[in-house]
């Protein structure tokens, strides 16, 4: 039992690190966004929320003295990689095949109506333009970062899931 404990807090503590992660990779986006001058696009700040989800399913799951606490809300953060995933995929594919798009986006509307925008305008609205391409960054585009940084953050949460699944303290 004692083992298992110890288990339980190695795991929580590595949630908080994931958490952290995630909060500076939102924070990086910022600093491009306000110093490099890096519109962000409709993907871009629906990825910034996906980080902002893993984040707080992280920090929530690290609150919990229980297994099945910490394994609900470890789940709840892989499906939110995963949104992640298939959202940086979109972006990388889209930013590879530009078309023409009238200096418009289709989803803008929609990102600039979810709540946060009105909230927190100069975090959460768009003001770019999916297939515009930025600067590489070590060799690669902004939204290939994006997409390597939700792999690593899937990949351990599913295999903890996997690893983990038949505790139940």
């Amino acid at each position: 039992m004692n083992n298992d404990n110890a288990m339980l807090r190695r795991e929580r503590s590595l949630l908080v690190l994931l958490g952290l992660i995630c909060i500076g990779l939102v924070a990086g986006a910022l600093y491009l966004q306000y110093v490099k001058h890096e519109d962000p696009c409709p993907l871009c700040i629906i990825q910034r929320y996906f980080f902002l989800l893993i984040a707080i399913f992280a920090f929530l799951g690290a609150r919990f003295n229980s297994w099945r606490g910490v394994r609900l809300l470890e789940a709840m953060a892989a499906l939110a990689a995963l949104a992640g995933i298939v959202t940086a995929a979109r972006h990388v594919y889209v930013q590879a095949n530009p078309g023409f798009s009238c200096g418009f986006d289709a989803l803008q509307p929609v990102v600039d109506s979810l709540p946060p925008a009105r909230w927190l305008p100069g975090v959460f609205k768009v003001a770019g333009l999916c297939e515009t391409p930025y600067p590489p960054i070590l060799g690669l585009s902004l939204p290939a970062w994006s997409l390597v940084a939700f792999v690593v953050a899937f990949v351990p949460l599913a295999l903890s899931l996997y690893r983990n699944r038949r505790r139940v303290s």
